[in-house]
């Protein structure tokens, strides 16, 4: 179920959730978060699509924020051609009439059901002097006396920890490899990286890291003298697992980049022995080999985006770990 509130408030948007929760005989007090997305129009739905999967572990209320809808001048309105930021048909939409005559300053959608995941979903498209002020527009909405989370599915602040929405979270989630330069955009994430901050170019990793510091722990435990991570170029998660095992082992780690590759395919690690490695060249299987031992077949998919961020919102303590690999670990291996 979907409703559009043309030219609205958030004291307008408020009011037509608490008609809907209860005429469905519901509330909102169930919910365990905020979840606040700042996203462009153009990836609103895949974004939307990724929340509805994970909430349905997380229920949580969701506010999407339009960061690149177009203002309108007025000449239009009122005529059924005019198209709302949001992109639906005019006719599903309620004029409230927010603004001065011929001032347009912000549509809305809510989804329920069907169309919202474990929760609602909240789609706002502020225009002109409403985009200065995210903090104040979103505040209205958000659930009394749960966490704040706010999600960049591409293209991230330099500073989440300023920005408007991030400074009220209580946990700050991007994903860099979708930044339109992601090298830039990691980079200034470093550099002003805050406890609450993670990026999902890590949560990508989790499998891999919990294998890894699996089988390095078998027997013979003969200390690694060198490692060589090798996988797809200009991907994040290929720096990070190779600045996260320099850091934890202390020894050089080097990368392979093969532009051909699809995410992380292989880490080697050079010990007395020989080589230990966990390879992953193509499909869902890693092949584990060890010195003087059959080889072993492990399950190893890719992480999907529900993955990753239902991971993110079931943990909204800090990562250390993170924070150190990014501080610490990533100067000690070459990014170039």
């Amino acid at each position: 179920m979907i409703v559009g509130m043309r030219n609205t408030t958030t004291a307008a948007i408020s009011r037509e959730i608490d008609e809907m929760h209860v005429e469905r005989g519901e509330a909102a007090m169930d919910r365990v978060l905020t979840l606040i997305i700042s996203t462009r129009r153009s990836d609103l739905e895949e974004a939307l699509e990724t929340v509805n999967a994970a909430s349905r572990e997380h229920p949580c209320r969701v506010i999407a924020i339009v960061t690149d809808a177009q203002p309108d001048n007025g000449e239009n309105q009122g005529k059924d051609s005019q198209e709302p930021n949001l992109g639906a048909s005019p006719e599903q939409y309620k004029n409230s009439s927010a603004g001065e005559e011929g001032e347009h300053t912000l549509d809305a959608q809510i989804r329920f059901g069907a169309d919202a995941g474990a929760g609602e979903v909240i789609v706002l498209a502020p225009v002109d002097g409403l985009l200065k002020h995210l903090d104040t527009l979103v505040i209205p909405l958000l659930v009394p006396d749960v966490p704040v989370v706010t999600w960049w599915p591409s293209q991230a602040p330099e500073d989440p920890a300023a920005d408007p929405l991030g400074s009220k979270s209580s946990s700050r989630i991007t994903d860099a490899q979708y930044a339109q330069d992601s090298q830039a955009t990691f980079a200034a994430l470093r550099e002003h990286c805050q406890p609450a901050d993670i990026d999902l170019s890590w949560t990508r990793l989790t499998i891999w890291r919990a294998m890894l510091a699996s089988i390095i722990n078998q027997p013979p435990h003969l200390p690694v003298k060198s490692v060589t991570v090798s996988g797809q170029s200009n991907y994040l998660p290929l720096e990070l697992l190779a600045s996260w095992l320099a850091l934890k082992l202390q020894v050089p780690v080097s990368i392979k980049r093969d532009p051909h590759a699809q995410a992380i395919t292989g880490v080697y690690f050079e010990r007395e022995d020989g080589t230990l490695s966990m390879e992953r060249p193509e499909g869902d299987h890693a092949i584990i080999r060890q010195p003087d031992q059959s080889d072993q077949t492990v399950s190893l998919p890719l992480r999907s985006a529900v993955d990753c961020l239902s991971e993110q919102l079931g943990r909204l303590d800090p990562d250390e770990v993170y924070a150190e690999v990014i501080s610490k670990g990533w100067d000690m291996v070459s990014h170039k």
